[in-house]
């Protein structure tokens, strides 16, 4: 017996469930996350009036209050004030109450201000979207009732958690605790697979973490990126402009020697620079502290990995001792160590004209040279051919 408008059989309505789910995510992914917190795209006023309403209805999520938790997320990532960090409030917090630290964040009143610029104020945003955000969920029960019956309460339950469950749960949560890092931003973030199709390609967050202000998430050439697609249909239709990529790393193989390109390519590129400067120091790492018989047990290779990507700081107390004890006594360790200190200040020294800092980053690539470890040598000519203008890309 037909009890609404569509008359499906189970698995009919369990597929526009999901894609329901997915326009939700979509709308996510381009409109809140990369065109109103990061300004990586614009958006033809249609469409970003018509993922509004739709986030209205299935969401109540409210633009200004979304994006500001999002942009402090990155200005306080992973310390104690990051509105929804595992490390702070542990990870089955975040994977299950993440709609909470949600709502929890969006009362700072001193945080919308600071960080909610530049979001929707228009009369409608005011006067609906906003002031009666439970409305439209509510309004969605009535359609979906509408649409499927009595079953339409289940489809409108699934939509209601889809966004708790995956964005703020899976993206939040396991997004910053398990997963693969293509590059070394100062955070835990990962990568989840490198094929984001279930939550838009929102599922490589190591990548945005990276470059957080590129409209595409996808970086290696096996990664896939669907939020990225859609842009690009969008744009194909004159419906969305890109303003923002990460730019590509060149490599000129005939360079021998740094210049300023060298210099300015380390300094946008300083995230997969000291990503590729952890994975060729990590063996001759943990072949240094496997080797020290009187020293404390060996450091799991994972927390070797997270020293030489963020320093020892990153690591908990019995393993930053046992490290801190393995500098004192091992040289090779700590040249490693000190090269890495050297390496990250190239990127921090803000006042430091460039003039200074190419002539610190000839000193840094002589000394690799000079340290006697066969891999700083590596690495040391592999950086000196970074290029952003000419070669080839990778």
């Amino acid at each position: 017996m037909q009890l609404g408008l569509l008359d499906l059989p189970w698995w009919g309505t369990l597929l526009v469930t999901l894609g329901l789910t997915h326009v939700t995510i979509a709308a996510v992914t381009i409109f809140l996350h990369r065109h109103q917190a990061h300004h990586a795209l614009a958006l033809h006023p249609v469409v970003s009036h018509l993922f509004r309403f739709w986030l209205w209805l299935t969401t109540g999520m409210v633009t200004r209050e979304w994006v500001a938790i999002h942009r402090k997320h990155h200005a306080a990532c992973e310390r104690a004030d990051d509105p929804h960090s595992p490390q702070v409030y542990g990870l089955r917090t975040v994977l299950l109450q993440g709609a909470e630290l949600y709502r929890r964040a969006a009362t700072d009143p001193a945080m919308l201000e600071k960080y909610g610029h530049h979001t929707p104020d228009d009369w409608i945003e005011r006067h609906l979207y906003a002031r009666y955000s439970a409305l439209g969920v509510s309004l969605m029960l009535v359609i979906d009732l509408l649409l499927f019956g009595p079953l339409g309460l289940s489809v409108w339950a699934v939509q209601m958690l889809w966004i708790p469950l995956f964005a703020a749960g899976v993206i939040n949560g396991v997004g910053h605790y398990w997963g693969y890092r293509n590059f070394a931003p100062d955070d835990c973030s990962r990568n989840v697979v490198p094929w984001g199709i279930l939550i838009g390609g929102e599922e490589l967050h190591n990548n945005h973490h990276a470059y957080a202000a590129s409209a595409r998430l996808s970086s290696r050439r096996w990664e896939f990126d669907i939020g990225w697609l859609y842009i690009r249909l969008l744009a194909a239709l004159r419906l969305a402009t890109v303003h923002k990529l990460a730019p590509p790393l060149r490599y000129n193989r005939a360079k021998t020697a740094c210049d300023a390109d060298t210099l300015q390519a380390v300094i946008v590129h300083r995230h997969h620079v000291l990503a590729r400067f952890a994975r060729l120091l990590h063996p001759v790492a943990v072949a240094e502290l496997g080797s020290r018989a009187a020293l404390p047990p060996p450091l799991p290779h994972a927390a070797v990995r997270q020293w030489l990507q963020r320093g020892s700081r990153a690591l908990p107390l019995p393993q930053r001792t046992a490290l801190e004890q393995a500098l004192r006594h091992n040289r090779k360790l700590n040249t490693i160590e000190l090269m890495r200190q050297d390496l990250t200040a190239l990127w921090r020294r803000s006042g430091t004209s460039k003039e200074q800092l190419l002539a610190q980053l000839e000193d840094w690539c002589r000394r690799a040279e000079g340290s006697g470890i066969d891999a700083l040598r590596e690495f040391s000519r592999t950086l000196q051919s970074y290029d952003l203008s000419l070669g080839e890309t990778k």
